[in-house]
Formats: structure tokens, sequence, C-alpha cells
């Protein structure tokens, strides 16, 4: 399907007597040329889709802020009041995962109630799986529409909505994992549990920032990046912070110690999800999780406190990142591994505590 254009190139010092030929291989038509323009259509629909999905600056990929950034408790309009409220969340999605975490591990299941979106094939969350219990909507566009007629931007999750007003408190999953362990706390059964001890705040938030930047919107910097410069520079600072919180995790059974802080509830949603879905689709594949051992254990230990495991659904991840991403997938085939057993026995509980 090639042929062959040659010329002659004269003799230079230091190279062999003789002619030399250059070739150069031609498309021969029309199979050629019909890859070409396969190729050309291809990555020009592949940068429209990905800015569409993934908004970029010179390549880097830049998430949205949130629209919605109200606060229970210091809102006269959204008091703190049990069964008042609603979680709108989605497996797949690690900020949602997040809240799900702090629902659990401060005992707020008969407080705040939860259904589950997904995506659909027309790109927005929806509810496929089951009916909104809430508002009867088919969609979280018109969850979003509902509370705010004339919003357009993007219809997130996580969503804490107030059922008695029809309200969107709130859609920044920072703002609703600070409320859930705060505002909440009175009704909460493990009341005990602080994920923001004053103490340590000034150092939860610095390192907050260093896995929000690096870890959690970094392998999201790699998946949505558009050149290879901006992915080479999203990839290396995403395996340095690895690095860094690995040797963290060598001296001390949490981030912060022997409690479990906002920290590892921001941390612990992007490793559960690193080796089945980031490490291929994400080309996040210089190590895996499984390759640190300090990572990986500290991943099986807060896997296996009570209620953790049953906001994972490792299965799901896989089905709606490789399932739904075209652009990144366009086959939408699912692959079946890697098999990663997250309740083999961990032995940082009995190693920390001694």
């Amino acid at each position: 399907i090639t042929c062959k254009n040659t010329e002659q190139i004269p003799e230079r010092d230091g190279q062999e007597s003789g002619t030399q030929k250059r070739a150069m291989l031609l498309p021969t038509y029309p199979f050629g040329y019909a890859v070409l323009a396969v190729s050309f259509a291809w990555r020009t629909g592949w940068k429209i889709m990905m800015q569409q999905m993934a908004p970029a600056s010179k390549g880097s990929y830049k998430r949205a802020n949130s629209a919605f950034r109200n606060v229970v408790g210091e809102d006269i309009d959204f008091p703190i009041e049990a069964g008042r409220y609603h979680l709108y969340v989605g497996w797949g999605c690690p900020w949602a995962h997040r809240t799900l975490l702090a629902r659990a591990l401060k005992g707020l299941h008969d407080v705040i109630s939860v259904s589950f979106v997904a995506p659909s094939d027309y790109g927005l969350w929806a509810f496929i799986e089951e009916a909104d219990p809430v508002n009867g909507c088919q969609d979280l566009r018109q969850v979003y529409r509902l509370a705010s007629p004339n919003y357009s931007g993007k219809s997130t999750v996580p969503v804490l909505f107030d059922k008695r007003s029809g309200q969107i408190v709130n859609n920044e999953s920072a703002d609703i994992v600070h409320m859930l362990n705060t505002a909440f706390n009175t009704l909460a059964t493990n009341s005990s549990l602080d994920l923001y001890p004053p103490h340590l705040r000034h150092e939860i938030d610095s390192l907050n920032d260093l896995i929000y930047d690096n870890v959690n919107n970094g392998v999201y910097k790699c998946g949505f990046a558009q050149t290879q410069a901006a992915f080479d520079e999203a990839h290396d600072a995403l395996f340095d912070a690895l690095d860094t919180l690995d040797a963290r995790l060598a001296t001390s059974r949490f981030l912060f110690g022997d409690t479990i802080t906002e920290s590892d509830v921001r941390l612990f949603p992007t490793l559960i999800r690193f080796d089945a879905a980031y490490a291929t689709l994400f080309k996040c594949n210089k190590k895996r999780i499984a390759d640190y051992p300090n990572l990986f254990e500290y991943t099986k230990d807060v896997y296996q406190l009570p209620g953790v495991a049953a906001t994972c659904n490792v299965d799901r991840v896989k089905q709606e990142y490789f399932g739904t991403l075209f652009p990144l997938n366009p086959s939408g085939i699912v692959p079946p591994g890697p098999l990663v057993d997250f309740t083999s026995p961990s032995t940082r509980q009995q190693r920390f505590t001694q």
C-alpha cells in the first residue's frame, strides 16, 4: 500500500562512498488517503469533544468552579435538621465519593438520604437504575433547573439538596464534607470523630492542596491533557506526590496519625480507582498503587473501616469510566481487570497501635 520515492544524494565527507537513497513513504490511493482523512477528522473531532468535556488552557485541563455554595447551619434558609437533606451522587465520581465516605464515617445514614445517578448516552448524569426519589426527575440537569430555572452550567455530582425548599444547597464536595463533619455532628452516631480537628487544620489544608492539585485533579490532568507537554507535567507531579505520600505513610497509620481526617477522605477515592481506571484509561501507568508498599496497605486499611466498603463499587467505576468517556475509549470496551483484593488483611492497625 506504499511506494518509495527515491532521489540521488551527493556524497559528503565522512560518508560511505557511493550513492545513498532517501525513501519517502507515500500513501497509495485510495487506502492511504482514506487513513489520512479519517485520522485528521478524528483528531479534529477529538479536540472538540475534549474541549467540551474537559476545558483546557494551553493543553492543560482546568476544572470548573462549583456554582452552589450555601452552608447548612450558617444560612438561615438551610437549618440543621434530620431527614431534610438529600445527596445525589454517582458511583464513578471520586468527588461524590468523598461525601459518601464522610456520611458513612460520621454515621449519618439516617440523617441524610442518598440516591445514585449514572452517566447517560447523551452525556448527563441520569437516573438509569433507580428513579429520582425526591423530585421524580429523569436526569440531574432537571434537578438543577428545578432548583434554578436559569441555570446553564454543568450538572455535576455531588449535590446536597434541600427537600423542604426544593433548592440546591451546595454542589462542592469539599463544602459538603465540611458540613457533614461539623453542621450535622449533633445528629451523627459517630460524633466523636472529627475529620477536621482545630489543632490540625492548617496542616490539613496544606496537605489537601497537594492532594487535590497533584493527585485528585492530577489524574484528570493526565487523562484529559491535550498536549504531550501538559501530560508530562501532570504525570510527573502526580507520581512525585504519590512518592511523597507513600513515604509519609511509612510512619503513621493515616495521613495525620492514628485517626482518620479529611485528608484521608480526599485521598482514598483516587487510590481506590487508580489501578482500575486511571493507570490505563488516563495513562497514569508509571506505577500502580499496588506497587507502593504503604499506599496499597493504607488503601486496604481505609477500605476495611466500618461502613467504607459500602461506599465503593469498583466494577461500576470501570463501567462508568471506560464505558462512557468516549474520547478516551471510543470502543466502549470495559476490561475485566485488574483484580485487586481490598479485603485481604492489612497489618497497619496492628503495626501502628503497638
